[in-house]
């Protein structure tokens, strides 16, 4: 199934995060918080100002992006988990 975004919604899958720390202790799944990096995987065309101009979207496809600890919406597509959010609850690209 294909999934298209409407409007200033983005598509975000997030990065696993380390399950190791730099002094050797491993980390349960059950204790590692949810990352905060994701990679984007589709973007709607944007949103319209007063006057009906299409305000174009700055993320593109592929970008690795950080956004806020309860930003978007959880569903699962095609076995996979990813997140819907609004272009506004992405802080930053990482470059």
């Amino acid at each position: 199934m294909k999934f298209r975004p409407l409007h200033d919604r983005v598509v975000v899958k997030r990065v696993d995060s380390e399950t190791k720390t730099p002094g050797g202790i491993i980390i349960p799944d059950t204790a590692t918080e949810k990352p905060q990096q994701g990679e984007v995987v589709a973007v709607g065309p944007g949103t319209r100002d007063e006057s009906g101009k299409l305000i174009a979207i700055d993320l593109k496809k592929g970008d690795k992006v950080l956004f806020g600890k309860w930003s978007g919406t959880e569903v699962k597509i095609d076995g996979q988990e990813l997140l819907i959010m609004k272009e506004s609850d992405v802080m930053g690209v990482l470059e």
